[in-house]
């Protein structure tokens, strides 16, 4: 497992790809955008999205799909609505057992599915694993300290996966839980939009605090009616993860949610934007599953009736604290 291939050229992935470096591996990466593969490959850089960041020498970039897809070891890092094309486009070219690690956080619009299952639909060869937790690119890219989820079935290839990526500054720990990991990675994008417009309408810590804690909750009734389990969603790949997103404003998803709470309009936002903030499209993907699947996730839905729906914020931040009050326990 020494080939490590990387498809995206975002910030995670050209990250990604400098982890696979200190690990010891050969990292091939593949950028739609040649003005990106470019500037990795001649100045070591990649200054549109991860700016002030010196690469090592060795990575090498491509805009050829098909030229990433032979490699030992493929990490999936394109935003979650380009996975299943990104897929397709790698399906003739993968080899069978290829470990396929996605590390895009997200939940497909439109269908309601998960990353996983787009996946396992588009590679049904693939070994598939989920790589997740609190991270951002720059400090991984920086060397440092970083702890990650890495979910997978087989445990044997799980121990290779992690003797292949993991160093003293980038550590993954082991699951078998598929579900619970990306669940927490694909909700707290989410959450860490409503945590920004809360702090972007002044309204406090206390509610920020409390938004996090009943928006655990959510993720946790998501996590079980997919199969997976509660306990992930205490650990990195949710916990963690949701608390890093929603407490500092370097998150992309917390820092459009702040300018929303203060008065912007989403499409101005976006307009000023190169990297995507997954939980705009997760928001409405996530709400359509839950209510496909009966579960009643309040914050979700508040996102998704800003981001999509022209709900007012005041209105809708009014509806929230106008829910019934109920036992804590019943979740």
């Amino acid at each position: 497992m020494n080939r490590i291939g990387v498809i995206g050229g975002g910030a995670w992935g050209t990250a990604l790809a400098m982890t696979a470096r200190r690990a010891g591996g050969q990292a091939v990466l593949w950028a739609r955008e040649h003005e990106v593969a470019d500037a990795i490959n001649l100045r070591h850089e990649n200054p549109i999205f991860l700016p002030g960041v010196t690469l090592d020498k060795a990575i090498v970039a491509t805009t050829d799909l098909t030229w990433v897809a032979g490699s030992d070891i493929l990490l999936l890092v394109v935003p979650a609505q380009h996975l299943r094309a990104s897929c397709r486009g790698l399906a003739a070219a993968l080899r069978p057992k290829t470990p396929v690690i996605i590390c895009s956080k997200g939940i497909e619009e439109g269908t309601g599915a998960m990353m996983t299952e787009v996946v396992e639909a588009e590679l049904p060869e693939a070994e598939v694993a989920v790589l997740s937790g609190p991270t951002f690119a720059a400090e991984v890219a920086r060397g440092q300290p970083t702890a990650v989820t890495l979910a997978i079935r087989d445990a044997e290839v799980g121990a290779r996966l992690i003797e292949a990526l993991g160093t003293s500054h980038f550590r993954p720990y082991l699951s078998d839980d598929l579900a619970g990991a990306e669940i927490g990675g694909a909700v707290k994008n989410v959450l860490a939009i409503a945590c920004g417009v809360v702090m972007g309408r002044k309204l406090g810590d206390n509610a920020r605090a409390a938004l996090i804690t009943r928006g655990l909750a959510e993720m946790a009734r998501l996590a079980l009616a997919k199969g997976g389990k509660p306990e992930t969603l205490m650990g990195l790949s949710g916990l963690g993860d949701l608390t890093l997103t929603c407490t500092s404003i370097q998150s992309r998803n917390h820092s459009l949610g702040v300018a929303l709470g203060e008065g912007r309009q989403l499409a101005d936002i976006l307009a000023e934007r190169r990297s995507v903030a997954e939980g705009v499209a997760s928001a409405s993907a996530t709400a359509e599953l839950a209510a496909r699947l009966g579960i009643e996730m309040p914050i979700t839905a508040a996102v998704d009736q800003i981001l999509h729906r022209g709900g007012d914020v005041d209105k809708v931040v009014a509806a929230l604290l106008a829910r019934p009050f109920r036992s804590e326990a019943l979740g």
